[in-house]
């Protein structure tokens, strides 16, 4: 069983002595960092952004412990603040308190029970208030995917269907077989394009609303799986589709999402061919490891220029015209790889191709 991780907590306090002190009593119990001056403890807070709680004595020179506690709310929200003072000092505590300065104080000389606990409550406090900023955000997010959603989804399902629909006008009006063939491979695209589009948006629904379900992973049966989902257009447009997956033990992990992230990177590689390159290619590449996965998939079609490379996993953003998408599709992949603490680098030159490297963790 794992033990809780540590309190971290950063002391200022002018006097040395007052510094050793700290430290000697509570090293052994919390993470602590100490600081003499303000600028030193600002620096350790740069460089700790995972400091729990800040303790400042009030009475230091140039700037008091209140001033300070104040100053850094801004930079360094999240690390819970806490006075150290005499009582003669009250009046300017309960003036900090008041306007939010700091959690609580500490009176001096202070005893070590009294700052045990006090450590304990704000280091409560720390991961209610991260939890609800974490939310805050989360919310924040959704309701711009939200408010993007509403607004592309009526275009984006409204043209493929407003394409057929005046298809079917015209053929009603046609008696030229070569007009009908044409205009029914039109209306085929139409109704192709809202079909990906509804399959976007259920890998869309699934990795939001899914329960994962983990289980040993064997990728041949993953690989064999998107054979076949690409023989045909594989055949169709001549392109080479190779798969390779080295493996030698079941990986723990979760299939739905790893499946969706396959699916849609495969997709993206068919898709954005070069009509004009005459060995089309795309490769699956999985080498399983005991604690990783990797996994690349690489094509030599269109490619992304760099400056839609840190872009291309927003929602409903599409890098290019060359054949539109949904704009669903890398930001699924996103969204799975979140849920599987994966990671993903993108490498990709125009007219020579893209490759895409995934890092998965076993679960």
């Amino acid at each position: 069983m794992t033990s809780p991780p540590k309190i971290k907590v950063l002391f200022l306090d002018d006097e040395p002595n007052n510094v050793a002190s700290f430290k000697a009593a509570f090293r052994l119990d919390f993470k602590v960092l100490t600081a003499t001056t303000a600028s030193e403890a600002e620096r350790l807070l740069e460089l700790h952004p995972d400091i729990h709680v800040v303790l400042s004595d009030q009475r230091m020179p140039g700037k008091t412990g209140a001033e300070f506690l104040h100053d850094i709310q801004q930079r360094f929200p999240l690390p819970v603040r806490i006075l150290v003072t005499g009582y003669t000092d009250i009046e300017s505590v309960i003036q900090a308190i008041n306007q939010g300065r700091i959690f609580r104080y500490i009176a001096k000389p202070w005893i070590e029970q009294d700052v045990r606990s006090a450590l304990q409550e704000a280091y409560q406090y720390y991961t209610t208030y991260s939890l609800l900023m974490q939310n805050n955000e989360e919310l924040r997010t959704a309701n711009e995917e939200l408010d993007q959603f509403a607004h592309n989804l009526t275009h984006d399902i409204r043209g493929p269907i407003v394409s057929a629909l005046g298809a079917t006008d015209i053929l009603q009006e046609s008696d030229n077989l070569y007009e009908i063939r044409e205009i029914a491979a039109m209306m085929r695209a139409s109704l192709q394009k809202l079909d990906n589009y509804v399959a976007d948006l259920n890998d869309f629904y699934l990795l939001k609303r899914t329960l994962l379900q983990k289980s040993d992973i064997w990728f041949e049966a993953i690989a064999a799986d998107m054979q076949r989902i690409f023989s045909m257009q594989a055949l169709l447009h001549q392109i080479t589709f190779s798969t390779q997956v080295v493996q030698e033990s079941a990986f723990p992990g979760y299939e739905v999402p790893l499946r969706i992230i396959l699916t849609n990177l495969l997709d993206n590689a068919f898709r954005y061919q070069r009509p004009e390159e005459l060995h089309k290619e795309v490769k699956l590449l999985i080498k399983v490891g005991a604690k990783e996965t990797v996994i690349e998939v690489s094509d030599n079609g269109a490619g992304i220029d760099k400056e839609h490379l840190q872009q291309v996993f927003q929602l409903f953003y599409r890098a290019s015209n060359y054949r539109p998408g949904s704009g669903f599709g890398l930001y699924n992949v996103q969204t799975a790889l979140k849920k599987l603490n994966g990671r993903i680098e993108v490498h990709s030159e125009c007219n020579k191709g893209t490759t895409f490297i995934l890092f998965i963790p076993a679960q």
